[in-house]
């Protein structure tokens, strides 16, 4: 199922003949505070939008005057959507991790929207407008970078609400900023501003609130116009998995493998185009990636 068939209540999608897709969360109205029902439809437009090759870049926003204000915590239940009538163990739920009721049930719901955002081979750029808490700041270190307006204000909360951080955030946020700085702010549960999460290097860069959107869909432009969807999409593999390998042997191996299949595929027109000066006129697709790891 491609994206132009899944139908959102809570998300709006629009993609621009460059390929570039502005993806806002929208529900303003409740400061587009995370629900069930959002991380159903964000897991879902990520996994289609990986094999969708109309879609090559993607720019995440909120609706109004947020990014995203954190969980819905008006919700009847357990606001997290889980079943309280499990005692799950490490060995259980890694044993039935896509199985019920443990998919449902005990799987962290934005731990699966991050593990879909990390999985999509594209560029993937959130754009936070406004209040980003909770799911609303760890979802985006999923994404590949962080533009910021003036008016966000990025929270990790979680102390405050006696939970933890969520998201496959501890994975995420130290990769980002550093271990010091992560606890440091998971520890304080602060609110910081745009300057200070620059100053952090939790975010690529602070724009006035007109310029946000406009910034982020020209920086994604650029990163795909003339560019291989398949080199990049390897690109970005290869980079998360070589900050985690214990040894420069592992990152040598899948970038011999990935150099292998490009330089026979796109990197071949590639060259011909930089010798020939013109354009190059790349085929390959994103969704055909060949295996590396």
């Amino acid at each position: 199922m491609t994206s132009e068939m899944l139908t959102f209540e809570t998300l709006a999608v629009e993609t621009d003949d460059d390929g570039v897709t502005l993806l806002t969360l929208s529900r303003p109205d409740a400061l587009n505070s995370f629900t069930v029902t959002m991380a159903r439809e964000l897991e879902a437009f990520f996994l289609a939008a990986a094999d969708d090759d109309a879609i090559r870049a993607i720019v995440v926003t909120g609706a109004g005057k947020a990014f995203c204000a954190g969980m819905d915590l008006s919700a009847e239940g357990n606001v997290f959507g889980l079943d309280e009538s499990l005692e799950p163990t490490p060995a259980e739920l890694r044993e039935h991790l896509t199985e019920e009721p443990y998919l449902s049930g005990v799987r962290d719901t934005g731990g699966k929207v991050a593990l879909a955002i990390h999985a999509c081979p594209k560029p993937v750029i959130a754009a936070v407008n406004g209040a980003a808490v909770g799911i609303g700041a760890t979802m985006t270190l999923a994404m590949d970078l962080r533009l910021a307006s003036t008016r966000a204000r990025i929270g990790f909360v979680f102390g405050r609400l006696g939970i933890v951080p969520e998201a496959c955030s501890t994975w995420f946020l130290p990769r980002i900023v550093g271990t010091q700085q992560a606890l440091e702010w998971i520890y304080s549960a602060e609110i910081l501003t745009a300057d200070q999460a620059l100053a952090g290097r939790l975010v690529r860069s602070v724009h006035e609130p007109d310029d946000l959107v406009a910034a982020a869909l020209e920086l994604a432009r650029s990163f795909v116009v003339d560019r291989s969807p398949v080199a990049l999409a390897l690109a970005k593999q290869l980079v998360y998995a070589g900050s985690a390998a214990p040894h420069p042997l592992e990152a040598h191996i899948a970038d011999s493998l990935a150099m292998f299949h490009t330089s026979v595929g796109d990197g071949r027109e590639g060259v011909a185009a930089f010798r020939e000066k013109r354009t190059p006129s790349f085929t390959g697709r994103a969704s055909e990636l060949p295996r590396i790891f």
